[in-house]
């Protein structure tokens, strides 16, 4: 019986929160990681090694996804990548996660603060995915992340929130385009987690975690195995057939 070619998974911002808890979700379904990190590269590092204890090989690169003149090194380190650990010239999945949030009330708002939103979520994810093109398998699958906010509206987070409503239409003019190529795209949009996103608001903040955990169907807020685990739920074979969707996962958040 010849063995299944292990998959390879691409995850930018894999060094700390959902990107991380993503990374090792997928590893513990098989699947090799290309871990991204913007700045702390011992973070990275130690999801590498987190993947290598459970019998999964992984590296980490440094990408500023904000940066878009980094692109063409980027992609010619991937292919170094890919021929120096797994003798490929193309690997199978890209998570496109790297993000940061910036709470501001929609009059507050500074052109400084949407232009560095429009860079990473907008600008930054279209043309990753673009220059990334060629090294994705035919077959292979592109999973962007959205959010919760923007199908239900928070004060605070009108900048955000309309980026990711640009990630979502993107989605499905991904999924129209690379069809031909039997890529299938699609969106997870996560409710509120408990992470250091945000500076840890949802986390740390007693009364908003219990106002979010009071409008959740599930009574809780999330924790980053909700999220992790629907992504590489989504990248496995039974749900190859999967493809243009909106998949929210936030346990039932203000329904």
């Amino acid at each position: 019986m010849v063995q299944a070619a292990t998959k390879i998974a691409l995850i930018t911002g894999s060094s700390r929160g959902l990107g991380r808890n993503t990374a090792l979700a997928l590893a513990q379904k098989g699947v090799d990681v290309i871990v991204t990190y913007r700045s702390n590269e011992a973070e990275a590092k130690s999801v590498v090694s987190a993947i290598a204890d459970l019998g999964g090989k992984a590296v980490a690169l440094q990408l500023d996804t904000s940066n878009t003149k980094t692109f063409d090194d980027f992609a010619a380190q991937i292919q170094r990548s890919l021929q120096d650990n797994w003798q490929t010239e193309q690997f199978d999945f890209l998570v496109n996660n790297a993000g940061i949030g910036i709470h501001a009330p929609f009059a507050e708002t500074t052109e400084e603060e949407f232009d560095r939103l429009m860079n990473i979520h907008v600008k930054g994810v279209f043309f990753l995915t673009q220059k990334l093109l060629p090294s994705i398998k035919d077959g292979g699958r592109i999973v962007n992340i959205s959010s919760g906010l923007a199908r239900f509206a928070l004060p605070g987070y009108a900048a955000y929130a309309t980026m990711k409503g640009a990630i979502e239409v993107l989605t499905r003019y991904l999924a129209k385009e690379l069809g031909q190529r039997q890529i299938a795209v699609n969106v997870v949009a996560p409710g509120a987690i408990e992470t250091d996103f945000g500076e840890g608001v949802v986390r740390d903040n007693p009364e908003v975690n219990n106002f979010i955990a009071s409008q959740t169907a599930l009574g809780r807020v999330g924790l980053p195995d909700d999220i992790g685990g629907a992504i590489a739920s989504l990248l496995s074979e039974d749900s190859r057939w999967i493809n243009a969707q909106r998949i929210e996962v936030s346990g039932g958040m203000f329904i």
